[in-house]
């Protein structure tokens, strides 16, 4: 079939009007095409094992097969990523599935800056640490070297997910939406997307679930839970976004030095604000958003939390870690999302017009920008091989089969906000808690692995996820190069230098 012919049929199978030109561009994708893959930086080119004219049958119509790769990854936030990037990093060629225009989740198109830190020594794995020495080397210094939080910089993380994907020969495909999954045998052969284009088909040997919200998982029958398992509550939503023209010397001297608020030990251009009534903690701020209850100005809803944090690289700009909605609203239903977006913008607004008047540094403050997503804390939670519980933390559990580590204190907003470990404690999160009996060539990563919901208040931090999501790169091509099953991978049977993490336990 002539080249003209292929761009003529591709058409056919797209939903929506599409271009000659567009054609082109999409037979580019779908015929010759080419993957970048390497190791360390050592790229070469070889031949892509897209199909040329592929097709598959789905609800009675004929779609597309934009690519038949080794891996598939759907959803490219941090954990993602790491997924990605590793896998093709060790000669898997993968495809990376992204709802949005930007890798990175919630950690860039949320605003949920900075990365806090796991508490628990030597738990940066090589993936984390390589991106910190990015983000140096484009001149953020992320270590205030008194918090342990990583000041990162959203556009400039975002940036650095994308050179590492094509650096690595990661595919990407943006704006791109897990749609359905074609499974058989407890083996997934497909997944559906809805692209720019249309309805289109990734064919991959292994599939990595990275969601966020166990989508994939779900679609093909996973066990599944969500919510605290005492109430049916998710933990509270946030809205996120930033605000600009903030005097963060004249914010420093009155939060630090005329209120003497001491909790937070960094120091400019590092500065974090806070409050959270009906905390052990008690803040300096507390009395400043109690009176806008008193005068009406905030309802209590909208003075409970309130979180911001300078960010590295953008003089007089705040990450806003508030509104916290109620929980009324829950991350897993559709129509309760949705109407807490208009409510929690509305909170938004009012709980920032109230800062610009009464906080001092705020006066010439203005909302710069909106996350493009709420930020959940959690959904749904997948039910592995292993279901991680609020005991592993507070004994602070070994396994074999573990792959990273953290510390990060039991934080259930609503519910529970516990203990520290001990200093030097900290808790291990095995490979198990990351594959089910139900799909043997299934992985997933991030927030919704196999932990109850206090567990999971505890793993959820971005430094931990991106942990997780490296490790699971690495088992999907281990699994792939040595033919075993990726729910019958051993982490401790890889070869200890190949692993990004050796259990000490």
């Amino acid at each position: 079939m002539s080249n003209e012919n292929k761009i003529s049929e591709i058409g056919k199978y797209f939903s929506i009007p599409i271009s000659r030109r567009d054609l082109f561009k999409l037979a580019g994708v779908t015929a010759a095409g080419v993957i970048l893959s390497g190791s360390n930086g050592d790229n070469h080119v070889e031949a892509a094992e897209k199909n040329s004219g592929q097709t598959l049958n789905y609800a009675g119509k004929k779609i597309p097969v934009l690519y038949d790769v080794d891996v598939c990854v759907c959803g490219g936030g941090p954990s993602g990523t790491a997924a990605a990037v590793n896998s093709a990093r060790k000669g898997a060629k993968t495809v990376l599935i992204e709802r949005s225009v930007a890798l990175g989740g919630l950690g860039v198109i949320g605003c949920v800056y900075p990365f806090m830190q796991t508490h628990a020594p030597n738990s940066d794995t090589p993936y984390l640490s390589e991106l910190k020495k990015r983000l140096l080397a484009k001149g953020i210094d992320y270590d205030d070297k008194v918090t342990g939080q990583t000041w990162h910089n959203p556009e400039i993380l975002s940036l650095i997910h994308d050179e590492m994907c094509e650096e690595s020969g990661v595919n990407i495909l943006y704006e791109t939406v897990l749609v359905d999954a074609l499974c058989k045998d407890k083996k997934i052969s497909a997944v559906i997307v809805q692209t720019i284009a249309g309805l289109a088909a990734i064919k991959a040997k292994t599939f990595i679930d990275s969601t966020g919200d166990a989508y994939l998982s779900r679609t093909v029958g996973v066990d599944y839970e969500r919510g605290y398992e005492k109430t049916g509550n998710n933990q509270p939503m946030s809205f996120r976004f930033e605000m600009g023209g903030i005097d963060l010397e004249k914010l420093y001297n009155y939060v630090v030095v005329e209120l003497k608020e001491d909790w937070c030990k960094s120091e400019l251009p590092y500065l974090e604000i806070a409050e959270a009534m009906h905390r052990k903690q008690r803040y300096k701020l507390e009395e400043l958003m109690a009176r806008g209850v008193e005068t009406g100005e905030l309802t209590q809803e909208e003075a409970e939390y309130m979180q911001a944090y300078a960010i590295i690289g953008k003089p007089g700009v705040m990450s806003c870690n508030f509104p916290e909605i109620p929980v009324k609203f829950k991350s897993t239903d559709p129509i309760e999302y949705s109407k807490a977006v208009t409510y929690a913008r509305k909170m938004m607004r009012n709980m920032a017009n109230y800062l610009v008047k009464h906080l001092p540094g705020f006066e010439n403050a203005y909302i710069s920008r909106e996350a493009a997503m709420l930020g959940a804390r959690e959904s749904w939670r997948i039910r592995g091989k292993y279901y991680l519980v609020e005991d592993d933390y507070h004994n602070q559990s070994r396994f074999p089969d573990a792959f990273c580590r953290t510390a990060w204190f039991i934080d259930a907003h609503g519910e529970k906000v516990s203990e520290k470990l001990p200093k030097g404690g900290y808790y291990e999160i095995p490979y198990r808690a990351l594959i089910t009996d139900k799909i043997s060539n299934l992985i997933v990563t991030g927030r919704c692995i196999s932990a109850s919901f206090i567990l999971q208040a505890s793993m959820r931090i971005q430094p931990t996820c991106i942990s997780i999501g490296e490790a699971a790169g690495i088992a999907a091509a281990y699994g792939l190069r040595n033919r075993v099953a990726a729910n019958q991978i051993d982490w401790a049977a890889i070869p200890a230098n190949q692993r990004s993490y050796v259990s000490e336990g």
